[in-house]
């Protein structure tokens, strides 16, 4: 084990990353800020986000990260062949830069997409050094779950490079306890499998201040109302026809509340139309990564949905530890580690997928008992604290990385 031993040449496999003046969760960004305080980073990447800061507060990399950045596009609302190619393109560029570098001493790739982390595995096979695999996302079972990859054969080609993946790596770090589950259940040991949840960024969690929230109030006409916010992607996945049909429903028994939807993505335009017929619904554009927590804070309430499909049960959204880190109480749909994490510590609530009836049910109640908010809120921003920092996250990915070094 190699703690003290400073200055270890890190190899980082990373298709999208972004910094915290983007409209997207900036975890990697904290971790490679606190890993690159006392080792070598070198990160392989493209420039998909760059152009997407909407504010120009931080530098695009932490200091000390050497970056390799490719230009390959991509969106939310790309097909299925464009994305392919998007993955595809990175894959050939992070396998060309990793053997053009200084060998490091350790790899790690992250995906999603799993071609990121096949990428990271060619090269720490022919540089002959440890990889270390993060799984964001459970690829290949949730783009084939979305149906889109319908043909059996690349299905079984693509569940075969996943479980190559995973006993190539010297350690496995998934998201959530759901995730390291599935892992475990292909047969990877224990011993190589350490869970490092999404977290939160709690120094800018501590931007939403009483007047930074009173501000935006009075900026955005939201005085005297309710609020309830979804943030982050408007994707496929995230059901966004069942949260404009529980506001609808909502309406009709609590006048006073607004439904803000901030973010972009596949389901816009069927909430811009929503928004267009119902006042109780707004859009807000992304926000950058330092100011979504001021609008988290506004909320009274944020809704984490998503389809019930089993494999999304193990997601770990950036949007359920940000709403806990300012005291935002959260509803939550999968029935997973999510719904037992907000039904054990009093942080939140679970309402099944899929059923709008039952939300617009929960929130009405929830309204009608504000102290119920306010527990749930402080049990939440009392968890995030212990447990959801991604300084200490960033401690122990660091800590994997030094003991993956041969």
């Amino acid at each position: 084990m190699i703690h003290n031993y400073h200055d270890v040449h890190i190899a980082v496999f990373s298709q999208y990353h972004t910094n915290p003046d983007c409209p997207a969760t900036s975890r990697h960004y904290t971790l490679l800020a606190y890993i690159a305080r006392t080792h070598r980073v070198t990160l392989i990447t493209t420039r998909t986000w760059e152009q997407q800061q909407l504010t120009n507060e931080f530098a695009w990399v932490p200091k000390g990260v050497e970056l390799r950045a490719a230009q390959v596009p991509y969106q939310n609302q790309m097909g299925v062949l464009r994305r392919g190619l998007a993955f595809g393109q990175y894959a050939a560029y992070a396998l060309r830069e990793g053997l053009r570098i200084d060998k490091p001493d350790v790899i790690w790739g992250i995906s999603t997409p799993l071609t990121a982390a096949w990428a990271a595995a060619q090269v720490a096979r022919w540089r002959q050094v440890p990889w270390v695999f993060e799984v964001q996302d459970l690829w290949p079972s949730f783009p084939i779950a979305m149906g889109a990859v319908p043909n059996r054969l690349a299905q079984r080609g693509l569940f075969a490079l996943e479980k190559s993946l995973y006993q190539s790596a010297s350690h496995v770090l998934p998201l959530s306890p759901d995730m390291t589950q599935y892992v475990r259940e292909l047969g990877v040991p224990t011993d190589k499998l350490t869970t490092v949840l999404n977290g939160t960024d709690l120094n800018l969690a501590a931007r939403a201040t009483n007047e930074a929230v009173a501000a935006l109030r009075q900026e955005v006409g939201l005085a005297g109302r309710q609020v309830i916010l979804y943030a982050g992607t408007f994707g496929r996945a995230n059901n966004m026809a069942m949260l404009v049909e529980a506001a609808v429903q909502l309406a009709a028994t609590c006048p006073s509340v607004t439904w803000l939807f901030m973010g972009h993505g596949f389901d816009e335009k069927l909430l811009q139309q929503a928004a267009a017929q119902h006042a109780f619904i707004r859009l807000v554009p992304p926000q950058p990564r330092h100011a979504v927590f001021t609008w988290f804070r506004l909320a009274d309430v944020s809704v984490v949905s998503f389809l019930g499909l089993p494999v999304l049960d193990a997601n770990s959204p950036a949007k359920l530890y940000d709403s806990l880190a300012v005291g935002t109480p959260v509803v939550v749909t999968n029935t997973g580690w999510t719904r037992h994490l907000v039904e054990t510590t009093g942080c939140g609530w679970y309402s099944p997928a899929s059923d709008a009836s039952s939300l617009a049910a929960l929130l009405e109640n929830l309204f009608q008992h504000p102290e119920k908010l306010r527990a749930a809120g402080a049990a939440g921003k009392a968890l995030a604290a212990s447990t959801f920092d991604r300084q200490q996250l960033a401690n122990v990915v660091q800590q994997v990385l030094e003991k993956a070094v041969k």
